[in-house]
């Protein structure tokens, strides 16, 4: 197959990097998606790097089977882990995510930035490289256990952890809350309806987006079909979690 008609591969430890799918298919509707969620071994965040890194090549293995042309990590736990590992071996692009803390940092008005994230995103060389450069004013926030409602669709629980969260801090001191994680942009407008209007909430997407449409245009990769389409795959249970995909993809079309 000419290599500008094969699939992209997305992938994330469950359903998180829907979000961010959502986010390239409206920037690139021409193109054609294969979505893996590897929710056999989801969360991704508690994990050792040498765990998460296990886990990636086994799904890296498979979407390279489905002959794909470039790989997104949606995914920042991911990115960390595996970016620079996966490009010293594929010869296909690899486009990582990282929180967008830069956005917020030049938002930064005197007051806290949280970057909220799971543990080993927090950890990883990847981040303090981010906190070196953009993380003056920042203050990780862990958020272990808030990927798995997500994952749960449970709302309810959602609401109830992230009042918690914000409990701690006051308000009119933060300027800024980053989402470093994919799932948690799927609590934007629950986030956005608990903090005050002039706070600021980045995520990497949109900006993952347009850095997949540049380095696909600079490898001649780029598609002019009509419209593209969009697969989903799993590594858990099929009939259990594609039509939570399908659903967690729609809202992600409809509110991002």
């Amino acid at each position: 197959m000419e290599k500008a008609k094969r699939p992209i591969g997305v992938f994330d430890s469950g359903v998180g990097g829907i979000s961010t799918l959502a986010a390239l298919a409206r920037e690139l509707p021409s193109e054609d998606f294969l979505y893996f969620g590897d929710t056999l071994h989801a969360p991704y965040g508690t994990k050792t790097t040498e765990q998460v890194l296990q886990c990636v090549k086994a799904v890296v293995d498979h979407l390279l089977e489905q002959d794909i042309k470039a790989l997104v990590i949606a995914c920042n736990t991911a990115s960390g882990a595996a970016a620079a590992p996966l490009r010293s071996v594929l010869s296909i692009p690899v486009i990582a995510m990282e929180p967008a803390l830069k956005p917020a940092e030049e938002s930064w008005k005197g007051g806290h930035i949280l970057v909220m994230a799971t543990p080993l995103t927090l950890r990883q060389p990847k981040f303090q490289g981010l906190m070196e450069r953009f993380g003056a004013h920042a203050v990780p926030l862990p958020c272990p256990g808030l990927m798995e409602l997500v994952e749960q669709e449970d709302d309810a629980g959602a609401a109830h952890y992230l009042s918690e969260l914000f409990r701690q801090w006051d308000l009119n001191q933060v300027d800024a809350v980053v989402l470093g994680c994919t799932h948690y942009v799927f609590l934007k407008p629950l986030i956005r309806s608990m903090l005050p209007s002039r706070i600021l909430i980045t995520d990497g997407n949109a900006g993952t987006a347009r850095q997949l449409r540049h380095v696909l245009a600079e490898h001649a990769l780029l598609q002019e079909k009509p419209l593209g389409s969009v697969h989903f795959d799993t590594s858990g249970d099929r009939k259990l979690w594609l039509p939570v995909m399908e659903r967690l993809y729609q809202k992600g079309l409809s509110i991002f």
